[in-house]
């Protein structure tokens, strides 16, 4: 019975998150429904101790990254600096290849920290533009963009600042580079297979004789995002056009070195951390370095990214800056309460003896902790349709297990870091995932058009996981 009352809980805040309600509601409510089906006289408790306690922990955490992220995202599509990439990637690949431009500028955007939901409506309008000339199906747009924006730049390239990189190295006290070679090559499995799957999506919509619109060769743009933009097909000779494509891949480099001087310098600043009490403030304890190095590594190279983001065209983007950086705020305080609704839910299911039951089984089934982790994150990802949140369930109940289990089999917590991460990437992007919702919402298409080609990239995004714990158990490669 205690089992069937946590499936319960779960399938139903699936179903409400799926029909597009908010889970910062009902997720409580979801989890409280678990908690008086086991035990009514549990509920206040769980709440205001476990749910509350969990939920604003994550958010003390990580707001900061998805604040920052969605400032720097949108300063980037303002100040032109997206539209910019998207000339140079189709001046070096060619209009033609629209598939593979799409992709290389959406994982440049979200390696540098752009937040994924930004992603979506600054690539639209260029994603557009490009597949109506190559007549390339429209339906084929998402299944791109998730590609690039919700893939192997999300949770696998070693160095990536998305949030989904950066929840294991409080757990771990690792850093987002960890375990950079599998990192690379669950990148390049996962590009490989989306970037070939694709292709032959397309040869097969074109030998179908299907254009942009669709067989009936007509159709209208129902997206809520800008309108297309009007890009030149030929290549720029002008050197101060050449000179400002070129500067605006600086702010995105810098975010990326900047992140890497200060995972190094860092606990150089801080060698014994931080003591409140060497102040006479006792009461807030001492800093643990390793478990915030990460985050603030991440949040002082994307002040760096904002800073230069601005400097690139002062101008174009104080014109409607209140309204952007408004919306940006807006989005960010969004994303960050879902994440940590689901979040707060997970560490209440967990309590519940149901989930012992789970946690048992998978322990017992998967001996292995790389492939426990795997399957955990990957299972509880999918079922609140959440990377950060599904993971952060797994790491809130299990993360204690998995240090312990990775030290016994002489597993380096960076392999793990980078299993759990790459997991949590993989079924999370089921129907009723936020971003999937969010993806089809901005380029006008619905699940039954356009999810097939995001549930592919799924899958590989899911084979990859197990391929790179493959690898690492053959080779040993970290």
């Amino acid at each position: 019975m205690d089992l069937v009352i946590i499936i319960l809980a779960l399938g139903l805040l699936m179903l409400i998150a799926y029909r597009g309600f908010s889970v910062i509601l009902f997720a409580p409510l979801c989890a409280l429904l678990a908690v008086i089906l086991t035990e009514p006289s549990y509920a206040l408790p769980f709440f205001s101790n476990i749910f509350m306690e969990k939920m604003v922990g994550f958010i003390k955490n990580y707001f900061p990254v998805f604040l920052l992220g969605a400032v720097f995202g949108k300063l980037v599509e303002m100040s032109g600096i997206a539209e910019s990439i998207a000339k140079t990637i189709i001046n070096l690949v060619g209009r033609k290849r629209a598939i593979l431009a799409i992709v290389l500028m959406c994982a440049i955007l979200t390696y540098s920290g752009v937040s994924l939901f930004v992603v979506a409506f600054a690539v639209y309008p260029f994603a557009a533009n490009l597949f109506r000339e190559a007549n390339i199906p429209k339906r084929l747009i998402p299944g791109t963009i998730a590609l690039g924006a919700l893939s192997f730049t999300m949770d696998a390239m070693p160095g990536t600042p998305q949030i989904q990189n950066v929840i294991p190295t409080s757990f771990f006290k690792t850093d987002i580079y960890a375990a950079p070679i599998l990192g690379i090559i669950g990148s390049l499995f996962v590009l490989c297979l989306g970037l070939l799957y694709l292709e032959r999506r397309r040869k097969k919509a074109q030998s179908a004789g299907e254009d942009y619109f669709g067989f009936n060769g007509a159709g209208e743009e129902t997206a809520v995002a800008a309108e297309t933009v009007n890009m030149s097909a030929a290549p720029s000779t002008n050197s101060a056009s050449i000179g400002r494509q070129v500067l605006a891949f600086v702010p995105l480099i810098l975010v990326g070195v900047a992140n890497k001087f200060f995972t190094i310098s860092i606990p150089k600043w801080y060698p014994e951390g931080f003591d409140f009490s060497k102040l006479g403030l006792e009461a807030f304890g001492k800093v643990d370095l390793a478990t915030v190095t990460g985050i603030w590594s991440v949040e002082l190279a994307l002040v760096l990214g904002i800073l230069t983001a601005l400097a690139y065209d002062w101008k174009r983007v104080t014109s409607g800056f209140q309204q952007g950086i408004n919306a940006s705020i807006g989005g960010a305080l969004l994303a960050a309460m879902n994440t940590g609704s689901e979040y707060g839910f997970g560490g209440v299911i967990a309590s519940l003896p149901g989930f012992a039951t789970v946690r048992d089984s998978i322990s017992h089934t998967f001996t292995n902790p790389l492939i426990n982790g795997a399957v955990t994150t990957n299972v509880l990802a999918g079922i609140t349709g959440s990377a950060s949140g599904g993971m952060g369930i797994a790491l809130s109940a299990m993360g204690d297990k998995y240090i312990q289990a990775i030290t016994q089999y002489n597993i380096p917590p960076e392999v793990m870091h980078r299993v759990v991460a790459m997991a949590s990437g993989g079924m999370d992007s089921l129907p009723h995932n936020g971003a999937v919702i969010t993806l089809l919402a901005v380029t006008g298409l619905t699940h039954k058009k356009a999810y097939g080609d995001i549930f592919a990239v799924t899958i590989f995004k899911t084979l990859a996981c197990f391929f790179v714990i493959l690898v690492y158990s053959l080779t040993g490669l970290v």
